[in-house]
């Protein structure tokens, strides 16, 4: 292909074949509309309960509650689609976070875009471990390795070789030729580095025709969402059969068959759950988000119920514990041996050292080592005359020759040849006597017990001629330059902060050991037991393995088929293990723990893909962050889901209670609604918004096969919720017999006690906090305060109070009404607030 091809798009002319092609997407993957959501909600038994007390009534010509049951009904529907809605585009941005990027050459400069905004005729940089985002041509490069499995099946790769003479003009080429240039969407570079020009983006790509999405979030439910919905749909068929029940007796038992099927709907209403799947709907989605506002991309939401229950962090070196750059730290020469920091700038020979490696390198630098070199190198009037033009003549890495060679005319007369690289090469190159190279090892090795990584530099000046194979020329040794990736400022106290929460992490590298155990000592791991090799990892047996892993915590020179074989011993050892990987290679170890983490920044798409969890900014202590929001999110959920089970105990015991005991009814189907009402937004707002406790990250994990929502849970909720049921019951059979108002004052005593009393209970499950203010409270106090406007209305209208069936209670009454809810909802504040004043246990 002709060379200047590769300078791309114009930005312009992107922009116009972008208009007129459309976006480089695949419709269909996106959230739920409106009228879906209200679709799927008017198919829960709760709404279809309501509507059909709501018919009741109108029936009997009682338009006054008939409305408001109607109106009661919408509501709820609306609470519902709104909270859908917002988990929706929560999860809408989490799939723009999402969206995979290309690296493009547009105005004949290399960048990265959203895989979206790609256009036909874009040039596409491609790479080993990369996901084609579009259909095209391989016009130049390797020969590609590609798996088109996405596509045809075929698990073998097949052979893509840059275009030649006409081949690229061909209009529909299929996936699934075992040679040819063209490249599909959606199809997996497994070798080779190559540049595409991109032929059909979108909807009309192979991939597009087939209507795949591979870049979308999955929404299929969790476990526990699948759990929570079987469960409603059996309390929904108890209800019902319930309601049957309640019909039949009451007409029986009081000739009262419109009152009994009035019973029986509100008895059913009252039984069913119906918050738990929105809850968990929303607790998931905005978790998911919270996740990404701390730089960590939830994949699949059911981990977030895994993420705060990790044991182990398995965490690799490069770009997670540290910085993923190169800095010089420290240059040896015969003269000195100093280190290098603080914007101090080298003299004398070491100076020298810098400008003779910053000869060896490229003059517009890529390479890490390369940009620390110039970073530091001293800019003379010399040096600037000669770093403005390429080197006259360079010889590239190679096998024979781990060094790379450059060969520049100096501005005078002459010429200078500088030489970087192995160590081993640079002795030789130089022709070093042994017991000088035997020496300089030992320098060698004593910087790499600093954990830095090591290069020799080397120079050759001639007025002449220079030869063409650089081994044949004498070169003069320069020196050795330390190179080291910084840990991150934020690895050490993100560190502790695991340790103090009772996780283990062990940092596994492909590095040397002693390079390894520098960097985990520097991060404030604990290295008395040494670094194991991946040698050593591959000869233990199972069993031998698991013993190591309870000691050791460092692990060095790890294959990817070791990472696994670590990860598998964990979970054999009863850990939940997170692990972290980048590479193509990394999939299994990633998709074998329980949480695998990519690199969102130098991760391949294929680990990307295999990972649960996505690190957008590559850091450990986001790792550590997403642990301690995972614990908050499980707490919260775990709280909530308690509490509605909690709430849901009184308001049954209630509707059923003064029926099976022949007392006047205490509950109608409008009271339920209005309660059904205040648990919605009181379990999905405000329990979501809930902080951290604040020993969150100083107890251990919990155990592997602790229930989210379990017997202990359960018998909890119930135990709250029998108490809450026992006051107000009893509070409505003494106000039944010694209240002035007889059976409406009664009812409304206790039903004002029932209110004040789910509002403690939720205040009273959020206690731990200590924090009764704050931002996170708003909700729940906006909500006690439309409360308590609605009460006043109810009590102090008389319209309203004739709706309900009510009269305004006493002064006396009303006191004691209040007293009753808050002791009977909120008692278990006192055992909350007595856990959190507990000295924490030490980190």
């Amino acid at each position: 292909m002709d060379a200047r091809r590769l300078t791309g798009l114009s930005s312009a002319e992107a922009g116009r074949r972008l208009e007129a092609a459309g976006f480089n997407e695949i419709a269909g993957g996106g959230g739920r509309p409106l009228w879906r959501i209200a679709r799927e909600t008017l198919r829960e038994p709760m709404f279809l309960l309501l509507i059909g007390a709501a018919v009741l009534y109108l029936v009997l010509g009682d338009l006054g509650e008939g409305l408001f049951l109607v109106g009661g009904a919408v509501t709820a529907i609306g609470l519902v689609i709104v909270q859908e809605a917002r988990s929706e585009r929560a999860l809408a941005a989490l799939r723009e976070l999402a969206q995979p990027h290309a690296r493009v050459v547009r105005d004949g400069t290399e960048m990265l875009i959203p895989a979206r905004e790609l256009a036909p005729g874009d040039i596409l940089l491609v790479g080993e471990g990369e996901r084609l985002p579009a259909d095209g041509t391989l016009v130049a490069g390797d020969v590609l390795a590609v798996d088109e499995s996405a596509l045809t099946g075929e698990s073998a790769p097949v052979v893509k070789r840059p275009a030649v003479g006409d081949e690229a003009v061909e209009e529909a080429p299929e996936p699934g030729a075992e040679e040819g240039p063209f490249v599909f969407a959606g199809c997996l570079v497994v070798r080779g580095q190559g540049v595409v020009q991109v032929t059909r983006t979108g909807g009309r790509s192979a991939l597009g025709r087939i209507g795949a999405s591979l870049a979308a979030i999955g929404d299929e439910p969790t476990p526990l969402q699948k759990t929570a919905g079987r469960l409603v749909g059996m309390l929904g068929l108890l209800a019902i059969a319930f309601c049957g029940v309640v019909v039949v007796a009451h007409g029986l038992l009081r000739d009262d068959w419109i009152g009994g099927a009035l019973a029986g709907i509100t008895v059913a209403i009252a039984l069913i759950p119906e918050e738990f799947p929105m809850v968990l709907a929303v607790f998931l989605a905005l978790g998911a988000w919270r996740l990404a506002r701390h730089r960590v991309l939830a994949r699949r939401s059911a981990v977030i119920e895994t993420l705060g229950g990790a044991t182990v962090l398995c965490v690799d070196k490069t770009g997670t514990l540290t910085e993923n750059r190169m800095e010089v730290a420290r240059l040896w020469t015969e003269e000195a041996d100093i280190p290098v920091g603080d914007g101090a700038t080298p003299v004398g020979a070491p100076a020298d050292l810098v400008r003779y490696a910053a000869l060896a390198s490229a003059v517009r630098p890529v390479d890490p080592m390369d940009r620390a070199v110039h970073a530091l190198r001293r800019e003379s009037p010399e040096d600037q005359a000669l770093f403005d033009r390429e080197p006259e003549r360079a010889w590239p890495l190679r096998p024979e020759l781990l060094a790379v060679v450059q060969l520049w005319r100096l501005p005078g007369a002459g010429r200078v040849a500088a030489a970087k690289g192995a160590p081993e090469a640079i002795f030789r190159l130089c022709r070093l006597p042994e017991a000088e190279v035997a020496r300089l090892h030992e320098v060698v090795e004593r910087y790499a017990a600093l954990g830095l990584r090591v290069l020799g530099v080397a120079f050759a000046r001639s007025d002449g001629d220079f030869a063409d194979d650089p081994r044949d020329v004498a070169f003069r040794f320069a020196g050795l330059l330390g190179f080291i990736d910084p840990v991150r400022p934020d690895a050490p106290a993100a560190l502790a902060e695991a340790r103090g929460a009772g996780i283990d992490v062990l940092m596994i590298t492909g590095d040397h050991p002693a390079t390894a155990l520098a960097i985990a000592r520097s991060a404030g791991f604990d290295v008395s037991a040494g670094a194991a090799t991946g040698e050593e990892v591959a000869a233990l047996s199972p069993e031998e393995l698991r013993r190591l892993l309870r000691r050791v915590r460092i692990f060095a020179r790890i294959l990817p088929a070791q990472k696994l074989r670590i990860v598998e011993a964990l979970k054999a050892d009863g850990e939940v293990v997170a692990m972290t990987g980048d590479g193509v290679n990394d999939a299994p170890a990633l998709e074998a723990a329980h949480i695998g983490v990519a690199m969102g920044r130098r991760g391949t798409d294929v680990a990307r893909e295999a990972a649960d969890l996505v690190l957008l900014d590559d850091s450990f202590a986001s790792i550590v962050g997403g642990v301690r929001l995972g614990r908050r999110i499980f707490a919260n959920l775990r709280r909530a889901l308690t509490y509605i089970t909690a709430i849901h105990v009184p308001i049954a015991g209630l509707a059923l209670g003064p029926i099976l005991l022949g007392l006047p009814p205490l509950l109608f189907p409008m009271h339920v609604v209005l309660l059904e009402l205040a648990v919605d937004p009181v379990c999905s707002l405000a329990f979501e918004a809930e902080p951290s406790d604040r020993d969150a990250m100083r107890r251990p994990p919990r155990r592997p096969d602790e229930a989210l929502f379990g017997p202990a849970q359960i018998l909890f909720a119930v135990v709250q919720g029998a108490s809450l049921l026992a006051a107000v019951f009893g509070l409505y059979v003494w106000a039944l017999a010694a209240a002035p108002g007889g059976e409406l004052e009664a009812r409304g005593i206790a039903f004002i006690a029932l209110v004040v009393g789910n509002l403690a209970l939720a205040l009273a499950a959020t206690a731990s906090s200590g924090r009764l203010l704050g931002p996170h409270r708003n909700i729940y106090w906006a909500i006690v305060t439309a409360l308590a406007v609605v009460l006043t209305i109810i009590l102090a209208v008389p319209p309203a109070a004739a709706l309900f069936d009510v009269v305004p209670p006493r002064p006396d009454w009303l006191a004691l009404a209040l007293a009753t809810g808050l002791v009977g909802g909120g008692w278990t504040a006192i055992f909350s607030l007595g856990r959190r004043r507990r000295p924490a246990p030490e980190a």
